[in-house]
């Protein structure tokens, strides 16, 4: 398992953690996404126990990325914003509204705000993210956004 720019202890947690995040027997984890707006990151929990810890973009001056713990309403592999010219948003898992959690290739701006509103996450983040909350069901997963 490649666990990148987390700190030692987090990656230690993770890979002891590992072989519960996809359960046998059909069982499903609890999944829960912590976005800080202040720190600009995002630590995943699969049962109460934190395994990722990423860097991401949330809005940029001007925009608003909602506070508050959503459940996931819909995802796609590939999505394209209607809103903003066609951009496109791999592995999508949309929370509220036309907010989603996503991948993006503007990397240099993770870990600082720089989106409309949505959160953005490294493509590799994104697409692990995406199958964790798929593997488990949507209905197993929850996204919750602090100040």
């Amino acid at each position: 398992m490649r666990l990148p720019s987390m700190p030692r202890r987090l990656k230690i947690l993770a890979l002891l953690a590992a072989p519960f995040v996809l359960l046998p027997g059909g069982a499903e984890a609890e999944v829960v996404a912590r976005v800080s707006l202040s720190s600009q990151a995002m630590v995943v929990y699969v049962d109460g126990v934190p395994v990722y810890d990423w860097a991401v973009s949330t809005a940029r001056r001007g925009f608003r990325t909602p506070t508050g713990s959503y459940r996931p309403t819909r995802m796609h592999r590939m999505w394209y914003s209607k809103k903003y010219d066609n951009a496109p948003m791999p592995n999508s898992i949309f929370f509220t509204g036309g907010y989603a959690v996503h991948g993006t290739p503007h990397v240099r701006a993770l870990g600082r705000p720089a989106s409309h509103g949505c959160i953005r996450l490294h493509p590799d983040n994104a697409r692990t993210f995406y199958s964790l909350v798929k593997d488990q069901g949507m209905g197993n997963a929850r996204i919750v956004i602090t100040r």
